[in-house]
């Protein structure tokens, strides 16, 4: 067993993927996460994805849990990576966060059934509406995502 096999099994590292999904009209699809004490940052829009299972790559992860949240498969070539994260768990004491954000663009709106929490529907250009009730992971994607494509 490898290394970070060992570690995720241990609870004292936490991986997983999430992803920036645009519709095809260009529009932002987030996730409104359930209010409830058992999920993590309950009531925030956050992106939608989750921790990576057994030996799955990043890649491999975010399209299982995309296809699992939405109900519309996207396959992995729609995947492009935009960002990686490591540092402090703030849901798990004394642990480690690993991850990577990608991007999914021309995802259709009326053919998604959204599975877990609420979908969130937002014009880039209403970023700033939403700004405090974003999630962390949510903050940091919308953050290099902005650098990348800048609202005009």
């Amino acid at each position: 067993m490898s290394d970070g096999a060992r570690s995720r099994m241990s609870g004292r590292v936490r991986e997983g993927t999430s992803a920036l999904l645009i519709s095809t009209d260009g529009r932002l699809l987030m996730q409104l996460r359930d209010d409830l004490p058992h999920v993590s940052d309950p009531g925030k829009i956050s992106l939608f994805g989750g921790r990576r299972e057994g030996t799955e790559s990043f890649l491999e992860c975010v399209v299982r849990e995309i296809h699992e949240e939405i109900g519309y498969y996207l396959p992995p070539e729609r995947f492009e990576l935009i960002g990686q994260y490591s540092g402090t768990d703030h849901l798990t004491p004394n642990g480690r966060l690993h991850g990577q954000v990608f991007l999914a663009r021309d995802v259709p709106i009326d053919q998604l059934k959204v599975n877990e929490g609420r979908l969130e529907i937002v014009a880039i250009d209403e970023l700033e509406r939403i700004r405090g009730r974003l999630a962390r992971a949510a903050e940091y994607a919308l953050e290099i995502f902005l650098k990348r494509e800048p609202i005009t």
